[in-house]
């Protein structure tokens, strides 16, 4: 399956991918009251593998099943995995603002390693506006020195393995589909996560609650899933990329509406320096472009 690129399609993917996910989370973390962490991860993968089983059944791809085992694919979930295992952890034990403070350096790993690996070229100025988005995600998220601990670290792991599983993505064919490299990750994060629950934890026997929370997440991580790999086909690295720093607005969004926390003055002005630099990058890209169409 081709995909044709254009930078405005993949920030939009971008952008509701961020989305997919913090719903996703926001349910992670209701479920997580009263349950083990990597139990609530285990019951949102099954919902998410059965997910994908059904999508694929719909459109008629399971043909495509075996090349869930290539290489590219392979290498991209495992990392899928190790990124999820250290998010789980870090979340359970650090304030979600510094967590979310400590993922948004992923975009910019994974611009400089196109750089390295892709030879896609960036400007300097566009170098400056994805610190500037980091910066302002900085503001946002306010870490503690609290935070700065064995948890931080593995936040900062998640953050280095989200970079290198979307580098790794870029590598998979084009002739197989986001679905299925999707469905392979939900597989295979649910069994990494059910042997971590059997060798860590104790089960607990969940509600009814519990289980419409996790369904319901299991969804939309597949969604994010999908939409997060699908990205970076249908746009170059240096506009999508900086769209990742949405996922800090999301979790405001997730904050205010569910959990009824407020952003402070310095946290809104993080966020109109996220969207100015992500913008502004889009319309540098632009000019830069016309002028070499031009000629």
């Amino acid at each position: 399956m081709s995909y044709p690129t254009h930078p405005y399609r993949g920030a939009l993917f971008m952008v509701c991918s961020t989305g997919s996910y913090i719903v996703s989370d926001t349910f992670m973390k209701l479920a997580t009251i009263g349950l083990p962490p990597y139990e609530v991860l285990s019951l949102r993968g099954i919902s998410a593998t059965i997910c994908g089983m059904f999508l694929l059944t719909f459109l008629g791809q399971w043909f495509l099943a075996r090349r869930i085992s290539d290489r590219w694919v392979s290498i991209r979930n495992l990392i899928e995995l190790a990124a999820v295992l250290c998010y789980i952890v870090a979340l359970a034990n650090m304030p979600i603002a510094n967590v979310v403070a400590l993922t948004q350096i992923t975009p910019l790993i994974v611009l400089i390693g196109a750089a390295l690996f892709f030879k896609e070229r960036l400007s300097g100025m566009s170098i400056a506006l994805i610190i500037l988005g980091f910066v302002g995600a900085l503001m946002v998220a306010q870490p503690t020195k609290q935070g700065l601990s064995l948890f931080a670290l593995l936040a900062l792991g998640n953050a280095i393995f989200g970079a290198i599983r979307d580098l790794a993505g870029r590598r998979v064919s084009a002739q197989i589909p986001g679905i299925l490299v999707a469905f392979g990750a939900s597989a295979l994060v649910l069994i990494g996560a059910f042997v971590m629950h059997l060798l860590f934890e104790q089960t607990v026997a969940p509600s009814m609650s519990h289980v419409l929370l996790l369904t319901a997440s299991g969804l939309f991580l597949f969604a994010g899933h999908y939409l997060l790999f699908t990205a970076y086909r249908l746009g170059p690295t240096a506009i999508v990329a900086p769209y990742y720093y949405f996922f800090t607005f999301w979790a405001l969004v997730a904050g205010a509406i569910v959990f009824g926390t407020l952003p402070n003055l310095t946290a809104i002005a993080g966020i109109v320096l996220v969207i100015v630099s992500g913008v502004a990058i889009v319309v540098l890209d632009r000019f830069r472009i016309r002028p070499a169409s031009a000629a």
